[in-house]
């Protein structure tokens, strides 16, 4: 097998291979090449391989490639859902195509992105739409469900897929009725997996991946035994996403939706038990007044600890768990008169079992997890979350022999992996980096503004945010637009978008949040001379090549916000194994998450332009050498004249 795969990547990679001979222009790319080998191998002996692949390698059919000659079962998971239909949609068929192999190929998605028929009905029949777009949509969502023939909502064009009447008509694994559903036939969940498990290669993304493996309820987990070779693309991602869905968490949002669905089933199954809905009513109307309470606290995310003694909050997550306990006693007698009461009398069990165990921190109790509280304007979640999941994630890795590919542009800080295989716990993998084949030195300046203020404080930020624009204010000038700015708060980007807005006014500005992010990105790039301002979900994922995107800027140095009951949580592991929080976990991720926001800028061999990082600590802290070295190899400069000169045309510069 081996030989084979050898010959297999010349053919696919050389200047005379597959690829050369299907896009114009290609040139073989050695890091590609060498990506590719490092795979195989990975493959060949059944290792762990953590790859760092920099921009421009080509990634995608780096793995790719190495995988579809090896002719072995493989799961490959992807940041992003996007990502994933990419993969699916385009990447894999025209690889599979040029390769000539027969490949059979799946996507398998979370349960909410497939339509229910079951739940269509029922909003069909009894939801009370406040607003005629809703009914509409429903309409829309109901001619495209005679249609469609995979049941994934992505292609509902007519339906945007963040519309609120989704939920009414997808399922979710609390309220899915499994093999009691009267529609199970027709389920498209079901056939998604049906073609998952016949299938050599399947495409999933990491919720569903850490989802699954957490729960063992979405159907991965049957793929998972006869699997030989698992991708986890965008892997710099999986440690949080891992901590989130290894955690337990009870919120407003499954207690809403609880009593929703009861005031449903109550109307279809028993219509003449009004104590049913009754205590559905009173569930509802315990939600507020927890909200409340939480809202008189500061801050967005606090450890119970500093709440268990917060007498209003405790009195009302008490009448929350009496509403709970009524509503599970009225389906008790409710339960044998249908099989959507049955099933809501175990969430409901359920949801006050979990609710239960948050408060007595049954879970805390080993000191491996944090019980914190997240709230927002109309919602709340308490969560029981992992300090690491690493432990968790191992036994997996463990599980069985078979290769496990960690791949993403961003997985070290400099050359040290250790912060990624840490989180990972992944003491025996092979570790390894594959340049990107641009030229850095010659593509791309990186102009370090002198003389910025800290960005401490508040009127400490406010003042380093402006202070930023008036750096990149004569850079904007001179290269038309063509530029992404991008914030590290929310507060900044307002701030930077008002500002702008009144002193830039002959550029066009998108700003995060006014439109879908994919709607901004293709204006963006349509206009040729546009400025997009966006926070932390454009600093990576974000693929715009040539003339439309020339100067990027960053405010400062992406440390995360202080406060956050999980992050003090995992610093204080750290001290009690005798290291230091800010060199072992803030300082690399802060240098990973960097490195993903400056990878924006340069995304082909004919891009050039500008990078600008505004955090003068850069400069002036130790830390900021360390921090600058792990960089892409650009051009260094406190001369604006310079990064001024390298955005105009030739015959202008100077």
């Amino acid at each position: 097998m081996s030989e084979q795969a050898r010959l297999g990547l010349d053919e696919v990679f050389g200047e005379e291979g597959r690829l050369a001979g299907a896009f114009s222009g290609y040139q073989p790319r050695p890091g590609q090449r060498r990506m590719a080998e490092l795979i195989r191998d990975a493959i060949t002996d059944q290792h762990t391989l953590v790859l760092e692949a920099g921009t421009g390698v080509g990634k995608t059919f780096g793995y790719l490639a190495p995988v579809l000659l090896s002719g072995k079962r493989a799961l490959i998971s992807t940041g992003t859902k996007h990502l994933q239909d990419q993969l699916f949609d385009r990447d894999l068929p025209q690889l599979r195509d040029l390769l000539g192999v027969n490949t059979r190929v799946a996507l398998l998605k979370g349960r909410a992105n497939y339509l229910c028929k079951y739940r269509l009905d029922l909003a069909t029949e009894q939801a009370q739409l406040p607003r005629r777009e809703d009914a509409r949509a429903l309409q829309a969502i109901r001619d495209w469900g005679e249609r469609t023939l995979d049941g994934d909502r992505a292609d509902c064009v007519e339906v945007g897929d963040d519309h609120d009447i989704w939920p009414l008509v997808t399922s979710t694994n609390d309220n899915c009725l499994g093999r009691e559903c009267p529609l199970y036939d027709e389920c498209f969940v079901v056939k998604a997996r049906e073609r998952a498990q016949k299938a050599d290669i399947v495409v999933i993304n990491h919720h569903l991946f850490c989802a699954d493996l957490a729960l063992r309820q979405t159907g991965f987990a049957e793929l998972l035994p006869d699997t030989d070779v698992v991708v986890l693309d965008e892997a710099h991602q999986i440690p949080e996403i891992a901590s989130m869905f290894f955690g337990e968490s009870v919120g407003s949002r499954q207690v809403r939706e609880l009593a929703q669905d009861t005031r449903t089933e109550q109307k279809h199954e028993a219509r003449d038990q009004l104590g049913l809905l009754d205590a559905a009513e009173a569930l509802k109307r315990s939600i507020d007044p927890v909200v409340e309470a939480l809202g008189r606290i500061e801050a967005d995310r606090l450890p119970w600890a500093e709440l268990s003694e917060n007498q209003g909050v405790v009195d009302r997550l008490d009448e929350l768990a009496a509403a709970l306990d009524r509503l599970v006693a009225e389906l008790e007698i409710g339960a044998p008169r249908g099989k959507g009461l049955a099933s809501l009398l175990g969430r409901a069990r359920q949801l006050r079992d979990d609710l239960g165990a948050f408060r007595e921190g049954r879970s805390e109790a080993d000191g491996h997890a944090v019980r914190w509280v997240e709230r927002r304007t109309r919602s709340f979640t308490l969560h029981t979350t992992p300090v690491n999941a690493a432990g968790q994630l191992k036994s997996h890795v463990e599980s069985a022999p078979r290769a496990w590919i960690m791949t993403s542009a961003t997985l070290a800080a400099g050359r040290d992996f250790s912060h990624f295989t840490r989180r990972m716990n992944l003491d025996d993998a092979r570790c390894e980096q594959v340049e990107s084949p641009f030229d850095f030195a010659s593509q791309a300046v990186l102009y370090l503004p002198p003389n910025l203020p800290e960005p401490a404080g508040r009127d400490g930020a406010t003042e380093h945010t402006l202070a930023a624009l008036r750096a990149v204010y004569p850079l904007l000038k001179a290269s038309g637009g063509r530029a992404f700015l991008l914030f590290t708060s929310h507060r900044a980007l307002k701030l930077a978008a008002e500002t702008l807005g009144k002193h830039l006014t002959e550029l066009p500005l998108f700003v995060q949040g006014t439109r879908s992010k994919s709607a901004l990105l293709d204006e963006f790039r349509q206009a040729g001379n546009g400025v997009l301002l966006g926070t932390q979900s454009f600093w990576e994922g974000v693929d715009v090549r040539g003339e439309a995107l020339s100067l990027v800027m960053i405010d400062r140095i992406p440390f995360a916000a202080p406060g956050d009951p999980v992050r003090a949580a995992r610093e204080q592991r750290l001290k009690d194994k005798g290291l230091v929080p800010f060199v072992h976990m803030a300082l690399p991720e802060a240098i990973i998450t960097l490195k993903q926001g400056v990878g924006r800028l340069i995304r082909d061999t004919g891009d050039r332009g500008v990078m600008v990082l505004c955090d003068p600590r850069l400069q002036t802290k130790g830390y900021g050498r360390q921090i600058l070295d792990a960089l892409p190899p650009m051009r260094r400069t406190r001369d604006g004249r310079v990064a001024r000169d390298m955005l105009l045309p030739a015959d202008v510069a100077g």
